[in-house]
């Protein structure tokens, strides 16, 4: 195993590696921000070094100045967490050349599924179902014009190199399109560096499904059940649950089936999320994108199949077995996570501040992953995610009741937080139902 780890992140998800890193009796060290400074993470780990300023690119994102920091503390291996460089093919490269291990998938996998176009080929040519669109980037307006004809109105433009719900937008008609094309293209060339845009046909009523893959160190690649991730704000998630409760066991069955695939046509190491749409009228499934990082949601499959998802990636890295029986994986009751923000409850706009009050929910069955804690400043330079709450249990009914006296437990006072949605959200009958699509938020508002 691993015996020194550097944490290339912040927030939560370093404190969620470090903490397991130390269970296994992993040296962890961090690297933080001058923004960062006070954050729980820095206190936590073993040793912590300052990599920069505040601005991403001079910090977070400076393999320079990561790499230095693995050098001089005598780290064997640098876990990305999810965004900033996690999905770098380059920088995983960079990491393997310098003699480091990369926990994570391979530099060539995360090439392979980076561009959403050549991963729609791929995944077509896996047997994997892909949506009706474009095999080739749209070169300009009129090849988007044309394209959009053939699939049929209305479609979603997409930046090829896009992620997290950036870069999309949906025309309903030609009218529509010109301007989302001109709008998708520079936001992808300012935020990616690469304008390619794809064309791909648009569900008004689809749910928004993924399958959590492990690909384990003798080549085999196992699926962890599925996510349900339909509640979105700007095609950005707020909830996830496990199991979802618009799949089958036949469904299920053919998801799970689909992901491995997925995984097996890249060679595909260590954990990773094939995203995938549902028509929940047909039950058709058509994949999305591939996910080449540990996921913000993975607690609720680590419930649901009772292992630790960072503890696998560990072994993976290190060449061993895992934890649990590949051919005995069975998932066990409910589990819902909910994406604490700070953000104001309606519009969904950042709020930083100073955090005067926090109180985190305790109790049977839940859990609380958080970046931060009272006396901590929620600066505008990062991602709002403030904590995710996950509540647990053996039926989703049960979870749902548990859920509203953990969101009425949770009380944050100083920035503006989404607490108060996820109120509304667990009284929501559509939501209650299960039977609910990724409109839910924009119906509520």
């Amino acid at each position: 195993m691993i015996e020194s780890l550097l944490v290339a992140n912040r927030g939560e998800i370093a404190r969620r590696i470090i903490r397991t890193a130390k269970r296994l009796g992993i040296r962890a060290t961090a690297v933080y921000s001058e923004a960062d400074a006070d954050l729980p993470f820095v206190v936590e780990a073993d040793e912590a070094v300052l990599i920069g300023p505040p601005n991403p690119a001079q910090s977070y994102r400076n393999t320079e100045a990561i790499l230095a920091a693995a050098k001089s503390t005598g780290a064997q291996a640098i876990h990305p967490g999810y965004g900033f460089l996690s999905e770098n093919a380059e920088f995983a490269r960079t990491v393997e050349a310098s003699g480091l291990i990369w926990v994570g998938p391979g530099a060539d996998a995360i090439t392979a599924m980076g561009d959403k176009i050549n991963a729609r080929n791929l995944m077509a040519a896996a047997g994997v179902p892909v949506a009706p669109g474009t095999t080739e980037p749209a070169a300009d307006l009129d090849a988007a014009v044309t394209a959009a004809a053939e699939i049929g109105y209305p479609v979603m433009v997409k930046a090829a190199a896009g992620g997290g719900g950036m870069g999309m937008g949906v025309a309903v008609d030609e009218a529509a399109l010109r301007t989302e094309y001109d709008k998708v293209r520079a936001f992808a060339e300012r935020m990616f560096g690469d304008g390619s845009v794809l064309i791909e046909r648009y569900f008004p009523r689809v749910r928004h499904v993924e399958v959590q893959i492990l690909g384990l160190a003798d080549g085999r690649v196992v699926a962890l059940g599925e996510r349900e991730c339909s509640v979105q704000r700007r095609n950005q998630k707020l909830v996830e649950e496990s199991p979802s409760p618009a799949v089958s066991p036949e469904l299920r069955e053919r998801f799970l089936a689909a992901a491995v695939r997925a995984g097996e046509a890249v060679g595909y190491r260590n954990a990773g999320t094939v995203e995938c749409l549902l028509d929940p009228t047909t039950g058709d499934f058509f994949f999305l994108e591939m996910n080449t990082r540990l996921q913000v949601e993975h607690p609720v499959t680590e419930y649901v199949y009772g292992i630790d998802l960072v503890e696998e990636q560990l072994r993976v890295a290190s060449g061993l077995a895992p934890t649990f029986d590949p051919d005995a994986l069975t998932p066990r009751g409910h589990a819902i996570e909910m994406r604490i923000n700070a953000e104001d409850p309606k519009r969904f706009l950042p709020g930083p501040g100073v955090i005067r009050t926090w109180v985190e929910p305790t109790g049977e069955g839940v859990r609380v992953d958080s970046g931060y804690t009272e006396g901590n400043t929620v600066t505008p330079f990062y991602d709002s995610l403030l904590a995710k709450l996950i509540v647990t249990g053996a039926t989703r009914d049960e979870v749902l009741e548990r859920a509203k006296t953990a969101v009425a437990a949770f009380h944050i006072e100083g920035p503006k937080n989404n607490v108060p949605f996820f109120s509304e959200l667990l009284e929501n009958a559509e939501f209650r139902s299960g039977a609910y699509d990724t409109g839910i938020v924009s119906r509520m508002r």
